[in-house]
């Protein structure tokens, strides 16, 4: 008998109910684990704000008008919640995968791959709201939020935790080694997050950097981030949105297929 070989299409046959089963173990899992989670999770973010915030903000005043700890805090909003779903859909995934068996349990059962990868997506989605709306909360407390649109940054959050949980969980999903999980962040999330316009404003940069940097998703949630924080919400910025959910919807299908191929032998 021939192999299964995955299809594109394999991600539409899933069970809602499914999928919510396999969000809920996680976050039954994540209640005895919450203090230590966020706190790892959350204190980045918060010395980056320190650094920055206060440490070049004592010589660099203001930068495109702005404070510059209003700049920093308003864009680094955005990382908090990139960290909160990149984090659960490597790491901890891996671990559930690999070490603990907990994939090839779960999908002895009546749930398929299709339910563990689109709850686990959720999950870190989930996790994205939760690390990015406490740290928005701190940022208020410094005085850098200025416009009710803040408001609409955690629903923010939701869209960029699933954009940011399906990249990590696709490179997961092919992962020979946790060892390897070192590349992802050096060679992609760290110079995602260096040339996002968080710390300097990517106008100065050379012409090939800008585009490049475009195309890295986190520019795009800064932008938004940003804007919702200031109340400076324009038209160009609905191009900011198209590309997250472009980036979400087109990825969507690739970790499912990739990681049916992994434990369907």
């Amino acid at each position: 008998m021939a192999p299964r070989i995955p299809r594109l299409s394999s991600f539409l046959f899933f069970s809602p109910r499914g999928a919510f089963r396999f969000w809920q173990r996680n976050a039954y899992i994540f209640r005895r684990i919450f203090p230590e989670s966020v706190a790892v999770n959350f204190m980045e973010p918060v010395i980056y704000l320190l650094a920055m915030g206060f440490g070049i903000g004592a010589y660099l005043s203001t930068i495109g008008g702005l404070p510059y700890l209003t700049f920093v805090a308003t864009g680094l909003v955005a990382t908090a919640a990139m960290f909160g779903a990149t984090f659960e859909c490597t790491y901890n995934a891996y671990v559930q995968m690999y070490y603990e068996k907990a994939y090839d349990a779960v999908i002895t059962t009546p749930l398929g791959v299709e339910d563990v990868v689109i709850g686990e997506v959720w999950w870190g989605a989930t996790r994205s709201v939760l690390y990015g709306t406490v740290f928005l909360a701190v940022i208020t407390l410094f005085g850098t939020v200025r416009s009710p649109l803040a408001l609409l940054i955690p629903p923010l959050f939701l869209l960029s935790g699933l954009m940011f949980s399906v990249i990590a969980m696709t490179f997961t999903a092919v992962n020979p080694s946790i060892d390897y999980f070192t590349f992802y962040f050096a060679l992609f999330v760290t110079p995602m997050f260096m040339f996002s316009g968080i710390f300097f404003p990517l106008d100065a940069l050379p012409g090939w950097v800008k585009i490049a940097a475009w195309f890295t998703p986190l520019s795009h949630v800064v932008n938004l981030s940003r804007a919702l924080a200031l109340g400076t919400v324009e038209a160009h910025h609905a191009t900011d949105l198209a590309w997250i959910l472009t980036v979400t919807v087109a990825m969507f299908p690739l970790p499912v297929v990739l990681m049916r191929r992994r434990l369907v032998k």
